[in-house]
């Protein structure tokens, strides 16, 4: 959306989403360079702000300036010394109040420097200036004005971020217009914490966000600047809040579960639920219960028991006379889900079915046919359940396993798939609430947050790549103990290939240092039959040692697996270093894990290994591990639909998420079609912010 209107932009807002180039010193040329940053109108240079500050206050001298530093005084000017030989400096001699220094002109034109720097005239200067061979020299000012224009020198000057070509001058000027377009508009912050915050109106803050008095302004404390990251992380809790109003209001189908299904399973479990899942099994029968849709997002750390609460959701649907089916990330972690479900739900007299992308021909059709006649009551598999020929008799519940990667717009054409179909995501990477609240905002959530019982602690140790041998040794006691363990291969970006090869290696040294029949190899370039087969003998353990590559990372569960070895873990991410630890520790077995890297460690490295000594705990492992990178690198913002802000920063101001998130939700509960006078300062708001699908969803609301 250019200088074009979208449908009922309010008309105060034309002036900032209007041409750059009517901005003064913007021409074609700067305007394409500004586009590289994103930048492509009024609107774009409000809300691209400083990130450094100069200090042009006037001293009466350069005498105890801190230098080499910026110095801003006024002087007499002195003796010109034009340069003897070419290539040589131009010298200009000019005395504070209690000093005299040099002025330093490179490939100058004399006639312009005898004009603008006249000897025995007092001109305000402001510049860099250096010690050089025992003098202090100022090289090429910033400014040089006359006494009587000194005046127009701001004490802070304002730094832009740049690309090549442009010169702060040229972004200055362009920001102070575009800032001057700004109009005051009415408020749209709960006017309750507006005061307590002690935020300014929105033309204010922007004025002062542009206008910065010190260093203090940059931070991200300063209220102008909190304020506006405020605004940016409101509309987008508005835009989310809106989309679960408008799922909300969508009619949903009652599906009341009698119990008798789910107790027949909690009878056959050696074990009983945790408090968590007993929780989220009530939060989701409730919403299943009711006449809207559900959609909830349960988040559960590496083995808190995501599957048992999936199974006892699914039996309701099962239960109220309906279908269910839970869709995986992978053929693998479909073929488990199906493996650890199916004999529970056989105990209940339930049909389970699995449909993954290698039915083929009769065996296909069969199975949807029966699906079709509701001959199958819960059915598993990755994406291939969502195609069109797959048709349901009556699906009530869907199931969306480990999608961290499955953004709002999947999340909404999935939903599309039944009638009135609840909606259920699952994901074991514990994701800080911050960033929860940002992907997931439009999403009610659950959270499992203690293991079930037996989850025996991993003890996790760090060992130098050096000591491979040792590794291999202790490796080949346990294997002669009978103990079974992962070997993961270090990550090689981007390269599944090279990944795949480095597993060939390793598996070709520990068949040597083993034995050939005790080890097994997984990696992504295999063929997907040869995958299972080699899952299918680590589980049975007719292989003790499986080699891996990152496949392994979500949801295989081999209990009897007590031994993790992660080679080059200096190149994993936290969540996934966490993950595959997950992978031991589910059985009788103490389990142990070794984390194997290489000298020198960077320090971010480090830290990530030490976090992983420390703490089992996902979520303080995601937290650190947002602290550490990004939310950008966290979720993978490529796929994540991340909010991409220009001014509020995630990772450090956390906080403002859940205060948004809280504000929209309550707001819109009570005026969701925005039509009160603070409703329509927030639909100025959306459009100044762009938020086009929380105005699309307004007006099909």
């Amino acid at each position: 959306m250019t200088a074009a209107h979208p449908p009922h932009r309010p008309e105060i807002l034309f002036p900032l989403f209007g041409e750059l180039t009517k901005l003064p010193g913007i021409g074609p040329k700067s305007a394409d360079l500004l586009e590289r940053m994103q930048i492509t109108r009024p609107r774009d240079l409000c809300f691209t702000l400083p990130n450094a500050v100069i200090d042009r206050t006037r001293r009466a001298t350069i005498t105890g300036a801190p230098l080499p530093g910026v110095v801003t005084v006024e002087v007499t000017v002195g003796l010109h010394q034009p340069p003897q030989r070419k290539g040589r400096p131009y010298r200009i001699f000019v005395t504070d109040s209690a000093t005299e220094f040099e002025l330093v002109f490179f490939h100058a034109r004399e006639d312009w420097l005898r004009r603008q720097l006249p000897s025995g005239e007092r001109r305000l200067i402001s510049g860099r200036v250096e010690i050089f061979d025992g003098r202090a020299q100022m090289a090429h000012p910033d400014y040089i004005l006359s006494v009587d224009e000194a005046e127009t020198l701001p004490a802070f000057e304002p730094v832009y971020p740049l690309t090549q070509g442009l010169t702060q001058k040229a972004i200055s000027k362009a920001a102070a217009a575009a800032v001057a377009l700004a109009p005051e508009l009415s408020e749209w912050i709960d006017p309750t914490l507006l005061a307590r915050e002690g935020w300014p109106a929105w033309r204010d803050a922007v004025v002062s966000a542009h206008e910065p008095q010190d260093t203090a302004a940059l931070s991200l404390q300063d209220k102008a600047r909190r304020r506006l990251a405020y605004d940016e992380v409101f509309v987008h809790q508005v835009t989310l809040a809106l989309a679960r109003a408008t799922a909300r209001r969508r009619k949903g189908r009652a599906t009341v579960g009698t119990g008798a299904l789910q107790e027949k399973v909690r009878a056959a479990l050696p074990y009983s639920a945790t408090g968590a899942q007993d929780r989220a099994v009530a939060d989701i029968t409730a919403d299943m219960a009711a006449t809207r849709r559900m959609n909830r997002l349960l988040q559960g750390d590496v083995g808190s028991g995501k599957t048992l609460v999936a199974l006892l959701a699914m039996l309701a649907a099962v239960e109220a006379g309906g279908q269910a089916a839970l869709m995986a990330p992978t053929e693998i972690l479909a073929r488990q889900h199906h493996e650890a479900l199916a004999p529970l739900a056989a105990d209940a007299g339930v049909r389970v079915a699995l449909l993954t992308g290698r039915d083929k021909g009769a065996d296909r059709a069969r199975k949807l046919s029966a699906l079709a006649a509701g001959q199958v009551d819960i059915l598993l598999g990755t994406h291939a359940l969502f195609q069109g020929d797959v048709l349901f008799h009556d699906l009530r519940l869907a199931i969306v396993d480990e999608q961290h990667r499955f953004g709002v717009r999947q999340r909404m054409d999935l939903s599309a798939k039944g009638a009135l179909v609840d909606l259920l995501v699952m994901t074991a990477t514990p994701i800080p609430r911050s960033l929860a609240l940002s992907q997931y905002g439009d999403m009610d959530l659950s959270v499992l947050d203690e293991k079930p019982p037996g989850r025996k602690p991993v003890d996790t140790a760090l060992i130098s790549a050096e000591r491979l041998d040792a590794v291999v040794a202790r490796l080949r006691a346990a294997v002669a103990a009978g103990r079974r363990a992962y070997w993961v291969c270090p990550l090689v970006e981007e390269s599944e290939v090279i990944s795949a090869t480095a597993a060939e290696a390793r598996f070709k040294t520990l068949r040597a240092a083993l034995g050939d029949a005790a080890v097994g190899m997984v990696h992504g370039q295999m063929p997907p039959a040869e995958k299972d087969a080699a899952m299918a003998d680590f589980v049975a353990g007719r292989t003790q040692v499986l080699v891996a590559t990152t496949v392994i990372e979500v949801g295989v569960n081999v209990p009897e697996a007590s031994i993790m070895v992660i080679e080059g873990a200096e190149g994993f991410g936290l969540a996934q270093l966490h993950q595959l630890r997950g992978r031991v520790g589910r059985g009788a077995e103490k389990s142990t894990c070794l984390l194997m890297y290489s000298s020198p460690l960077t320090p971010g490295a480090q830290a990530r290994l030490e976090i992983m000594r420390e703490t089992e705990d996902g979520f303080r492992i995601a937290e650190e591990d947002l602290r550490l990178r990004g939310a950008g690198d966290v979720l993978g913002v490529a796929q994540s639909g991340l909010p991409r802000f220009r001014i509020a920063d995630l990772e450090r101001q956390a906080d403002l998420m859940a205060t948004a998130q809280n504000d929209a939700r309550a707001y819109l509960s009570h005026d969701p079609d925005l039509s009160a006078p603070r409703g329509k300062a927030i639909r100025t708001a959306l459009y100044l912010m762009e938020a086009d699908r929380a105005i699309r969803l307004l007006s099909v609301g």
